[in-house]
């Protein structure tokens, strides 16, 4: 059954906390960040798209479309949504970052839910009393509204969904869901942290 909804792994970005590395493609496990984002996000949608804006050649391998910004100068993951709402096949768009390879293998049926429920725009992961905007379900159609914003000049993520009609919802039941690998301090850190619990299981 279709579930109408195409998604979207944000890995455009310059990536300046971790030295302004291409962050998608940093290796954690043995395999690119951008990678394990995939993976968890494609069984959740119709179709997964790669936003990136360079490296497209080894973004392509992870088997996904890859899509680059339609506007200049690597400027975030709005751009990248603006991208992918214009690329997407399906009414409804979810995204993630790059950097978040344990994000929840339920984040889009529950997304979806509350949209469903609430007759909102916009739904958004909420968990440790904090919104995290990268991790959202929108429709197609706020994307006049989204090219607009950033028309304005306006390229914040969060201030542009908070100026949407948006549901917030709660993943408290895990809370290590939305991490970020923002630095290579955080990529080591979590990679061994990983490695240890695998050798005591």
């Amino acid at each position: 059954m279709s579930k109408g909804i195409s998604g979207v792994v944000f890995a455009g970005g310059l990536g300046r906390r971790m030295g302004s590395v291409d962050k998608g493609q940093q290796t954690f496990l043995g395999r690119p960040l951008a990678a394990w984002v995939a993976e968890r996000l494609a069984p959740q949608v119709d179709e997964l798209l790669i936003n990136a804006n360079r490296n497209e050649e080894a973004y392509g391998r992870l088997g996904f479309p890859v899509i680059a910004d339609q506007l200049p100068g690597f400027a975030g993951p709005l751009a990248g949504l603006h991208a992918a709402l214009a690329h997407a096949r399906a009414p409804l768009v979810a995204t993630a970052p790059c950097d978040s390879p344990f994000l929840p293998i339920d984040l889009v049926p529950r997304l979806a839910t509350a949209l469903q429920k609430s007759g909102a725009t916009i739904a958004v992961a909420r968990c440790g009393g904090r919104t995290h905007p990268v991790f959202c379900l929108c429709r197609r159609v706020v994307l006049p509204a989204l090219e607009q914003t950033i028309l304005s000049g306006e390229l914040r993520f969060e201030r542009w969904i908070r100026a949407q009609h948006h549901v917030e919802v709660d993943f408290d039941d895990q809370p290590e869901a939305f991490t970020n690998l923002n630095t290579a301090e955080d990529l080591a850190r979590f990679e061994a942290e990983v490695q240890a619990r695998l050798s005591i299981s």
